[in-house]
């Protein structure tokens, strides 16, 4: 489980350069940026977020409601 903590400095490393880059935690496994025009989603796994860009751009086109609980281990 995701400390509030660490939610609250978690960010979007996509993001975050130029903008919030804002996290929500989805289902206690995933963190979705919260920027309109970005949409990346990270997993949770082992209760360690996958803060990768190339991670977040796998998720972009799945829809909230259909992302795998638990992200699917590669």
């Amino acid at each position: 489980m995701i400390s509030e903590e660490l939610l609250e400095i978690l960010r979007c490393p996509a993001c975050v350069r130029e903008k919030e880059g804002l996290l929500e935690l989805h289902k206690e496994t995933w963190l979705i940026c919260q920027e309109p025009d970005c949409g990346r989603k990270y997993p949770i796994k082992d209760d360690i977020p996958v803060m990768l860009i190339e991670e977040g751009d796998k998720w972009v086109d799945v829809d909230v409601d259909d992302l795998p609980v638990p992200p699917p281990e590669d």
